[in-house]
């Protein structure tokens, strides 16, 4: 469920000539026993809207005088969200002869074309006011409130984020509020101008719309998901067409290591970040804590709680990276188990957080607990570099697959046979250094070849996880010596610092001779400049096994053991 809140005007929307009918009384009774909020967003003053409609019951809150009042019909609760205009400025209206004349808490509210005297009364005393209108109405109001406004206080009361809100509207005063949720929608007797900058607009007019909305969400709610305003750009294909990723997708981002999988997260949390989805990372190698808008949870020697994660992300304006670096490698998948039915609940009571994502998904989600993991049913990336390795049944989740470096085809393929679906038809040419491979498999199946976004922060791989953590298998080192004698693995930098200090010179000598260290600093710690200067080392003829051996050893801590502040090199 990704929409969990209905937001709706009143008059000519909700209501026809003021008065709404069984019908739409019927469909939202529906709405809220599908476990949704409801809330009545109205430029009305409350008493007026309390003597013509009955049914405020059924809402969970009710935004009235166009922002300026809370109220909540289960408690009788109200709140002012601004201060009420001072008593001269209505007693000026009145001696100007300003008629019809009409007032609430905050709100003050007349009738073209009397707007003309407003403004010269608000400029003459100096005033913070403003108009707005709404079908011949004026209503003034303090500057900045309007419907959007007393919207977002609503949505903070009940934990809900504004991309998780179908608004319903039908005139110039709701466009503030229907641009900013996650769809906005028109009925078809709304003004011109607001069809055009609606998301959707209804066949039905004032409430027979607001029955179709809610009938067409129960129905197929992935339909109006594709029509939602704010979506996560992934990058441009060669037609210039840009690619977007819909909040419900279930994402796979694969290829081997060091080819931009980082930073293609890097840039799709930036978009998150900017248009308001909350986002939460699992990092099980410190590839993420610098990332910005987030805050990061767990060190090597301080691993993250499940509390910490939770207490973070009831807060929809906050995003967390959970850094697992102090948990060890076979207990990371555990620690996941315990945490992913806390985020799926809080997913499905409040639609956050928007997107999940998971880095090393084969070591947190491996195949050999396919039957204990669970995954919320939208909202999720996976990057990896063994899709093989990822459960088949999440792989088969999936709606989109990106694949990115020199063997992006053949990833697609591996994909392809796990889930046992054929790939579409593609005659492109191949993709060039710079471009990835991406197949969405839903609605329509098809791959394209995208020029990826990049990020406007500096992707940095973090050199905590190499200096202290535990590295997967693959990228451990081992010491075997010339005749294999040995399996001495060192999972990070520093072990092997400590293992080199004790092997004997014909075992480091045979590593020297063969380029293996600065292969290991290239191909699995990731440091270009650190193999270099290691092969350097390694290709000096003159040196003693000891000399080799503490030079080398002095390259590493100089990198990567230095001070806290400058452990973290681009």
């Amino acid at each position: 469920m990704y929409f969990m809140a209905l937001a709706v005007d009143y008059d000519g929307t909700l209501a026809d000539e003021g008065f709404v009918k069984a019908k739409t009384i019927e469909a939202l009774i529906t709405f809220k026993e599908s476990g949704r909020k409801l809330i009545l967003v109205t430029g009305r003053v409350l008493e007026d809207l309390k003597d013509i409609f009955d049914r405020l019951d059924l809402f969970d809150i009710v935004v009235a005088e166009n922002g300026a009042l809370l109220y909540t019909p289960q408690t009788e609760n109200q709140r002012l969200l601004a201060e009420p205009p001072p008593e001269g400025f209505v007693e000026q209206l009145k001696s100007y002869g300003v008629t019809p004349l009409y007032r609430g808490h905050v709100i003050v509210a007349t009738e073209e074309p009397q707007e003309k005297i407003v403004l010269e009364i608000i400029r003459d005393m100096g005033l913070e006011l403003k108009i707005i209108f709404n079908k011949g109405s004026v209503m003034i109001l303090p500057s900045g409130t309007n419907k959007l406004t007393g919207l977002t206080a609503a949505l903070k009361e009940l934990s809900l984020s504004t991309h998780n809100v179908i608004g319903i509207g039908d005139a110039e005063n709701d466009h503030s509020f229907l641009h900013a949720v996650g769809l906005g929608v028109a009925v078809a007797n709304a003004y011109e101008a607001v069809k055009e900058s609606a998301g959707w607009v209804t066949k039905g007019e004032s409430g027979q719309g607001v029955k179709e909305v809610i009938d067409q969400l129960l129905k197929d709610e992935t339909a109006l998901v594709s029509k939602v305003r704010h979506k996560i750009t992934v990058g441009i294909d060669r037609q210039g067409q840009l690619l977007k990723l819909n909040p419900v997708d279930r994402v796979l981002i694969a290829g081997s290591s060091g080819v931009g999988k980082s930073t293609l997260a890097t840039a799709l949390t930036e978009e998150m970040a900017a248009n308001g989805f909350q986002f939460c990372i699992f990092d099980p190698e410190g590839d993420h804590e610098n990332l910005e808008n987030a805050i990061t949870i767990g060190e090597i020697k301080s691993p993250p709680s499940k509390k910490q994660v939770m207490d973070i992300l009831r807060d929809p304006t906050r995003n967390v990276i959970v850094s697992t670096l102090g948990i060890e490698l076979s207990e990371r998948p555990s620690f996941f188990i315990q945490l992913s039915p806390q985020l799926i609940s809080l997913k499905t009571s409040c639609g956050r957080p928007h997107w999940l994502i998971i880095d090393e998904a084969h070591h947190l989600i491996p195949a050999a607990k396919e039957s204990i993991i669970s995954l919320p049913k939208e909202g999720v990336i996976l990057i990896t570099v063994h899709p093989n390795e990822i459960a088949v049944e999440t792989l088969k989740a999936l709606n989109v697959v990106i694949s990115l470096g020199p063997h992006a085809w053949d990833i697609l393929e591996q994909v392809s046979q796990i889930i046992g679906e054929s790939l579409p038809d593609f005659s492109d040419q191949t993709p060039s250094e710079n471009e990835l491979l991406i197949w969405q498999r839903a609605p329509t199946s098809m791959i394209k070849i995208l020029k990826a976004n990049q990020p406007k922060q500096q992707h940095k791989r973090h050199t905590r996880k190499y200096a202290e953590g535990d590295l997967s298998e693959e990228f451990c080192f081992y010491f075997r010596g010339p005749n294999h004698a040995l399996h001495l693995k060192a999972q990070n930098l520093i072990i092997f610092l400590q293992i080199s200090e004790g092997i004997d010179d014909a075992t480091w000598m045979y590593h020297l001779k063969r380029n293996d260290y600065s292969d290991w600093f290239r191909n699995h710690i990731k440091d270009d400049a650190l193999a270099q200067a290691a092969k350097q080392i390694e290709q000096d003829t003159s040196l003693s096994a000891n000399q080799s051996k503490q030079a080398i050893a002095n390259l590493v801590k100089e990198r990567y053991t230095a001070p806290a502040s400058a452990k973290d090199s681009p």
